[in-house]
């Protein structure tokens, strides 16, 4: 039930944590396992918060991430550091959570590792939760970014990226494997969002606005002032 007494960021996060369970639990009806697809930042959090609440079985779901800085689990900007920290506790701890980085110095050594981790797991995903910067990038698919091209184009599940507008270099799933789920959720929050996302409705170029190249799949938006 949502909390009317919450503010719209808050009930959108009830929303969207209440929709996530369901897909869960609708697919794991079907199959042994399900992949739960994250994304970080701040906007998530209160999604997080609400999830870990769910009741699941949640020692046969599988979580990951779309993308990740190449920095250790302990540094304030890391994506797997959010993900414990806000959801996976109480029953949600008995997830399954997969990282996106290794020991190695850059992710370009550690992303055959991460690759083999990232096959293994169940695909389809039941769920790919998508964030959107302020210039349109989703994941590490930034319009900057050397590798957006590649990101884009390749059947490679992992690839390491390098973007001038960031000071982090960076690891992310291509646009082909984060296709590879049953849904798609876009969650967004704030007006200058909104203004981004309708200008990538009225557009096809991906290097312009990467978000466009999740538009033409069946995208749920999830938006709050």
């Amino acid at each position: 039930m949502t909390n009317l007494a919450a503010g719209p960021r808050e009930q959108l996060a009830e929303q969207l944590a209440e929709a996530t369970g369901a897909a869960l639990r609708q697919d794991l009806m079907q199959q042994e396992r399900a992949l739960l697809v994250l994304s970080g930042g701040s906007t998530p959090v209160p999604y997080f918060q609400s999830l870990a609440k769910q009741a699941l079985p949640w020692e046969r779901v599988d979580v990951t991430l779309a993308d990740e800085r190449w920095v250790q689990e302990t540094d304030e900007a890391s994506n797997a550091r959010l993900v414990r920290r806000h959801l996976l506790q109480g029953e949600a701890a008995a997830a399954s959570f997969v990282p996106l980085t290794t020991a190695d110095e850059t992710p370009e050594q550690g992303v055959a590792a991460v690759t083999r981790r990232i096959e293994a797991l169940p695909w389809p995903a039941s769920l790919v939760v998508l964030g959107m910067g302020g210039d349109g990038h989703t994941a590490s698919l930034f319009p900057d970014s050397r590798e957006l091209e590649l990101a884009l184009t390749t059947d490679a599940p992992v690839l390491a990226a390098r973007t001038p507008s960031q000071p982090q270099a960076r690891i992310t799933l291509s646009a082909d494997r984060l296709h590879q789920a049953r849904r798609h959720v876009l969650h967004i929050t704030g007006d200058d969002k909104r203004s981004v996302l309708a200008r990538a409705m009225s557009g096809d170029d991906s290097r312009e606005l990467p978000i466009r190249a999740f538009l033409s799949c069946p995208l749920a938006v999830y938006w709050a002032p």
